[in-house]
């Protein structure tokens, strides 16, 4: 059957190498752009996940990933 019920069950968390990185929200001084991604604790390196235009997409990035508590802003 084409058009059947989708499973809409809560998908599991997708991970990140916690003991190597920290999720970082990357904010632009000059157009204020947020970025959302994990910064490397050791090299500092940044890996772009996504885009934040809203609260939701804040929200979308924290579900997605398992993160509570706050998440560091860099300029």
């Amino acid at each position: 059957m084409f058009f059947g019920k989708k499973d809409r069950s809560e998908k599991p968390h997708k991970t990140y190498d916690r003991e190597n990185q920290k999720p970082v929200i990357r904010c632009s001084i000059c157009t204020g752009e947020q970025v959302a991604g994990f910064k490397g604790i050791h090299d500092g390196t940044f890996e772009e996940i996504m885009l934040i235009r809203n609260n939701e997409d804040l929200c979308n990035f924290r579900n997605t990933y398992g993160i509570e508590g706050e998440i560091e802003k860099v300029y």
